[in-house]
């Protein structure tokens, strides 16, 4: 059997003029687990990650754990996470328009349990189809196409990797709940449920051959399960 070991970015930069970086503590977390696979001998046969910077320097932290050294991973846009801010948008555009006198929601928030929450609810609508994009918002993805994309990736990764290959990929939240749909079945809205569960630079592992897919490990954190380390574990 292969195997997918998706690993999710360390924590970005929540409240930065560019959140698609990582935070000092994402890097902290990420060489954690660099550190925590070179003591058990870990390694892999194939690095990829997405586009986005968070992913990338995720990826560049876990290169030296390549049995052969590459120049950078290979990158699939596929793996990208879905682009929350056409999401946020939309839905404070249409909340606001139902108390236009006051509006409710002013983007950006900043305050970060006011933010999932709101988060949360502008993805609910995004997966019943209920956020309709104007001819401004031509950075919105529908919730079809975003799972159509990942899972092009996930199959194009598992094809070119079907020899008892580990492939290590650096990716995001969503993309990894996305996987888990593939191997579960899972509803569209466990789906995104499974996508608020995600810690930073947690483990998820799937098993794949002979036509079979199957979980062995999910949002696993073997790298921050020292006492000391507690403050390390992070959502966002």
């Amino acid at each position: 059997m292969s195997e997918l070991v998706l690993v999710r970015h360390g924590q970005a930069s929540f409240g930065a003029a560019s959140y698609d970086k990582l935070s000092e503590k994402g890097v902290d977390q990420v060489r954690c687990l660099y550190d925590h696979w070179k003591e058990l001998g870990y390694r892999f046969d194939h690095l990829y990650c997405g586009s986005l910077q968070r992913q990338k320097e995720t990826a560049y932290e876990l290169q030296g754990l390549l049995k052969s050294p590459v120049s950078k991973p290979s990158e699939l846009i596929g793996l990208n996470e879905y682009n929350g801010d056409p999401l946020l948008r939309i839905y404070a555009r249409d909340k606001n328009k139902e108390v236009y006198d006051n509006p409710v929601i002013d983007l950006p928030i900043r305050e970060p349990k006011l933010f999932q929450r709101t988060f949360e609810e502008a993805t609910a609508k995004w997966i019943n189809g209920s956020l309709i994009p104007t001819e401004e918002d031509n950075d919105f993805e529908f919730w079809s196409d975003f799972k159509e994309r990942v899972n092009h990736a996930l199959d194009e990764i598992m094809g070119r990797h079907c020899d008892g290959s580990k492939v290590l990929i650096a990716t995001s939240g969503g993309v990894i709940a996305v996987a888990l749909q593939k191997v579960l079945q899972f509803s569209d809205r466990e789906t995104i449920n499974t996508n608020w569960m995600v810690h930073n630079s947690s483990v998820s592992r799937i098993r794949y051959g002979k036509g079979r897919l199957s979980l062995a490990q999910f949002n696993n954190l073997p790298h921050l399960e020292r006492l000391e380390k507690q403050d390390m574990i992070t959502y966002r």
